[in-house]
């Protein structure tokens, strides 16, 4: 974003804060942007919101990655918390989309480096004054496309994603499970698109071929 837009966006957020308008239907009508900004202001029910937005294609794009329900729940955890904690790290010069998906990604990252979970952040966690905030995640199938796919093809195309390397599966779950754009996913890896744009067809050919039992 340049100056004028970060600008018009502080004002709108300055706006809704100065008229006291913070009520939910209001919330759910904002850009993930002005959210966050809320949130940066302590308006609790912002970061609410966006875990609500982002839990459920997070899941995904995380058990996809790593392949483990039981790791893609505690990453997921983990991401929500760190953006909570480092609120005041995020800049409207980026999406809110990149910088969650950025935190997810490395700390997926860093598991499959490690091979098991070292640690377990719990879900509530205490401030330094002592007051107590939870992560409110929905209780919904944390996968909403394996309904969509018969379970054995959808665990046999997940089996073929884990066979591809690292940076071929994150750049083909980016952009053809999680529907992001090549820009978007370039800030994420970051990496030129033109690096994002081979990794995704490297990746494709790949699967292709490892797929080719299941689809012509």
């Amino acid at each position: 974003m340049d100056q004028t837009q970060e600008l018009s966006l502080e004002q709108r957020v300055e706006k809704l804060i100065e008229v006291k308008k913070l009520d939910r239907v209001t919330l759910d009508s904002l850009s993930d942007e002005e959210l966050m900004l809320l949130f940066q202001r302590d308006v609790r029910l912002a970061f609410d919101i966006l875990v609500e937005r982002y839990q459920n294609p997070l899941m995904n794009y995380i058990f996809r990655f790593t392949g483990n329900n039981e790791d893609a729940a505690d990453i997921l955890q983990d991401t929500f918390i760190r953006v909570y904690r480092k609120k005041h790290l995020y800049r409207t010069i980026a999406r809110v989309s990149t910088w969650i998906y950025t935190i997810a990604g490395n700390l997926a990252k860093s598991e499959l480096r490690r091979g098991h979970r070292k640690y377990l952040t719990p879900i509530d966690r205490k401030k330094n004054d002592d007051e107590e905030y939870s992560i409110p995640l929905i209780d919904n199938d944390p996968l909403p496309d394996r309904s969509a796919d018969s379970s054995i093809v959808y665990d046999r195309i997940q089996e073929a994603l884990l066979e591809l390397p690292d940076v071929f599966r994150e750049a083909v779950i980016l952009r053809d499970v999680q529907e992001l754009s090549y820009e978007e996913i370039a800030e994420i890896v970051g990496m030129p698109i033109g690096t994002v744009k081979s990794r995704i067809s490297r990746g494709r050919l790949q699967l292709q071929e490892l797929l080719k039992d299941i689809y012509e």
